[in-house]
């Protein structure tokens, strides 16, 4: 006795075969995508370290002082006093002068002494840079270069991620120049930023989602919502501008407040300024982030709130936000990490592009990390690709920790939740 064949067989093999076939799809666009990333990271790492050539405008031999059988003393010998000697014979008042408003010479350490001689008084000029994986394969090929194009030369190999990069200010050369001030900037103004968009964002969340009825209105309020989660960043800068720069300016500068001099900027182009610009950049994302979280909560914990008896408030604050925390909490990172990223809307607000200072209040001037890179990978000079590739490391890595606290965060609120 013969089965009877019906049509859905043959279309059961074809839907079979189709999910195998977006299965791979599926799977090279994930290897894709992992390649792309790693290729990134691999052109990011390859910038960070390598062999570095570089010449002097005045040899040792001529600026340190000689000793007992007349060779020049090493620099490394030398103590303060000498080191002040050196400094003040070499250089002019106004220099001196500047160098002292920013961090007096006579409290600076031996060694920030000793690389600021080498700064001002030999004054390297870098020749070329190699990058890491071509100065390991092709070490013996840079050595000969340089012994032909540049005798006189000193090659040294050099990582551009130090210690010392991540502790000295902006400089012109790239050989000194650090990110002190752009870390500090960011992580001033992305606090900020955080402090204003969270709580405004949560609020406006619970509101659209638990007391705004169903009207046209409301529904118009949340279609504007999702509208504004799209508008590219720079017209928001350029909202920035015209309201916290300009029209604001007594209050952004801190003038309202009796700030002025010192570190103050002295206009609305300020901390304060820059974190509520981004706030308001990313302040969409959040309440749409938000209210999906608090969408997701099952209406059954709700109503059994209800019938023991307790406010709309109560189930909100004792319910709703403990069981949706931990989404809203992925929701806020995911924005707060495009804000950490934004260039376009910080220069129209008025990021500075050098910045020697730190900024030590909201009414400061700023830089950011994405506006040095931005600013690094603008320069002609090969080296300051590398410490913008350097900039680059230290700003994924302050993301990663912004997302690993994130995490640690979430999964804290999902452990109270079950248990």
């Amino acid at each position: 006795m013969t089965e009877k064949k019906t049509g859905f067989q043959p279309n059961l093999a074809g839907r079979k075969r189709n999910g195998r076939i977006m299965a791979r799809l599926f799977l090279a666009s994930t290897i894709f995508a992992i390649l792309c990333l790693g290729a990134l990271l691999f052109s990011i790492f390859n910038q960070t370290a390598g062999y570095v050539l570089v010449e002097y405008a005045a040899s040792e031999a001529d600026v340190l002082p000689a000793q007992d059988d007349g060779n020049p003393k090493h620099l490394e010998s030398l103590e303060k006093v000498e080191l002040l000697a050196l400094i003040d014979e070499n250089l002019g008042a106004r220099r001196k002068k500047a160098l002292d408003i920013e961090k007096p010479l006579d409290t600076r350490t031996d060694k920030e002494l000793r690389d600021l001689i080498i700064a001002e008084v030999l004054q390297p000029k870098v020749i070329r840079t190699w990058l890491f994986f071509e100065s390991i394969l092709g070490r013996a090929h840079i050595f000969e270069w340089a012994a032909e194009n540049a005798p006189e030369g000193t090659l040294t190999f050099r990582w551009w991620l130090s210690p010392a990069f991540l502790t000295a200010s902006q400089s012109s050369d790239a050989l000194y120049a650090g990110v002190r001030s752009a870390i500090i900037g960011s992580l001033m103004t992305i606090a900020l930023t955080i402090l204003v968009a969270f709580p405004i964002g949560l609020g406006a969340a619970i509101w659209l989602e638990e007391y705004a009825k169903a009207n046209r209105i409301n529904g118009i309020i949340k279609t504007n919502i999702y509208n504004l989660s799209g508008v590219p960043s720079i017209i928001y800068g350029m909202l920035g501008l015209g309201i916290f720069v300009r029209a604001l300016e007594p209050f952004t500068s801190g003038a309202l407040f009796g700030v002025t001099g010192g570190d103050a900027a002295g206009n609305g182009r300020t901390v304060l300024s820059a974190g509520l610009t981004l706030a308001l950049l990313i302040l969409p994302t959040i309440i749409i982030n938000t209210q999906e979280a608090i969408r997701a909560v099952p209406r059954s914990l709700r109503e059994s709130g209800y019938a023991l008896g307790a406010t709309k408030w109560q189930v909100i604050f004792h319910h709703v936000l403990p069981s949706s925390m931990d989404r809203i909490l992925t929701g806020t990172v995911l924005a707060v990490s495009r804000g950490i990223g934004e260039t376009a809307p910080l220069v129209l607000v008025g990021a500075a592009t050098f910045l020697t200072r730190n900024p030590t209040s909201i009414f400061s001037r700023f830089t950011t990390l994405p506006i040095q890179i931005y600013q690094w990978t603008a320069r002609p000079q090969a080296e300051f690709k590398n410490i913008a590739a350097a900039a680059i490391l230290i700003l994924m890595i302050l993301l990663l920790s912004l997302n690993s606290v994130a995490i640690i965060l979430r999964n804290e609120f999902r452990s109270r939740k079950r248990g």
